[in-house]
């Protein structure tokens, strides 16, 4: 262990040694010439010895402060450049969290908007659906589903979770057609386990018909599952906005048109500590707007927020 003296009183001694006068010290440290004196004191005590000869209203350093003074300062001036080397990395780059579908199939073609935005800002996006710690600094700020906001984070709403059946035109022009929800129980379905088909089954047929262990591919990912379904092996149940574009193109199609939603939304979350940092209200303002911007093309009410509802 580290035998240092008082920070506190090695900080106005440095002060004092480089301006040699105290009155000037305590300027710079925002405190009273007596404190700063009281500080000095407090340090040759601890050391035994005196580090200022003092001469009426003036001070000059002793032999052993002309000697250790410089490597004070130095030492000061190594912490202030890693911490200023910490503060420029923390300024300038943005780091983001958010679960793989969103990232994937949503965030991840947006960002460039917001890179030609700020192009000041290192952008990281991090994949993930295990929720970071905002607190501890592991993201600056977290896109989650969550039921609602958590202690000590900002949230701003961004989207609910409507789910539905959704399958390529192909695969469904090879079956027979699904004229009610119940008969999706007798087509190949992606993840038929998915928690998602038991909302959904629920909300269209409620709980009177035994959805059974159906046979189908199963895969621990929505990506996997809608990239599946396009490619003609079954029906997924996905939540549509994560693949507009490909039902915008046609690749993908509702299998039947009831649309549950899910008991989680999609936040923007950072902690209250970081609301004013430039680069996070920033990213929160062009997010916003990016929402805002695509609330005339919301077929499945997803932008609806829940206080609305």
């Amino acid at each position: 262990m580290r035998k240092i003296p008082p920070l506190a009183a090695v900080r106005v001694f440095e002060a004092a040694a480089r301006h040699a006068n105290f009155t000037r010290a305590a300027e710079e440290l925002g405190m009273t010439q007596a404190a700063v004196s009281y500080q000095i004191k407090l340090l040759e005590e601890r050391l035994g010895a005196a580090l200022f000869a003092r001469n009426g209203r003036a001070v000059v350093l002793s032999d052993l402060g002309r000697r250790i003074a410089p490597q004070i300062t130095g030492a000061f001036d190594a912490l202030g450049e890693a911490f200023a080397s910490v503060r420029v990395e923390s300024e300038s780059v943005m780091t983001i969290s958010a679960p793989r579908t969103l990232a994937t199939n949503w965030l991840a073609g947006r960002l460039g908007s917001f890179q030609i935005l700020r192009p000041e800002l290192a952008v990281r996006l991090l994949v993930s659906d295990e929720m970071v710690d905002l607190q501890a600094g592991d993201a600056d700020v977290a896109l989650r589903g969550a039921a609602g906001p958590m202690p000590g984070l900002c949230a701003h709403f961004l989207m609910r979770m409507p789910v539905t059946p959704l399958a390529s035109p192909g695969f469904l022009a090879k079956h027979p057609p699904v004229a009610r929800p119940a008969d999706l129980l007798r087509l190949p379905r992606i993840t038929p386990a998915d928690d998602w088909w038991d909302l959904w089954f629920g909300a269209a047929l409620g709980d009177e018909i035994d959805r059974g262990q159906a046979s189908g591919i199963r895969f621990d990912s929505q990506v996997l599952d809608g990239s599946a379904a396009i490619a003609g092996h079954g029906v997924a149940i996905l939540s549509p906005p994560m693949w507009q574009s490909a039902i915008d193109s046609g690749l993908l199609v509702q299998a039947h048109p009831h649309v549950a939603i899910y008991r989680n939304n999609f936040w923007l979350m950072y902690p209250e500590s970081k609301r004013n940092l430039p680069k996070i209200r920033a990213f929160r303002d062009w997010l916003l707007a990016e929402l805002a911007g695509a609330a005339h093309h919301d077929p499945f009410g997803a932008l609806i927020s829940p206080e609305t509802v």
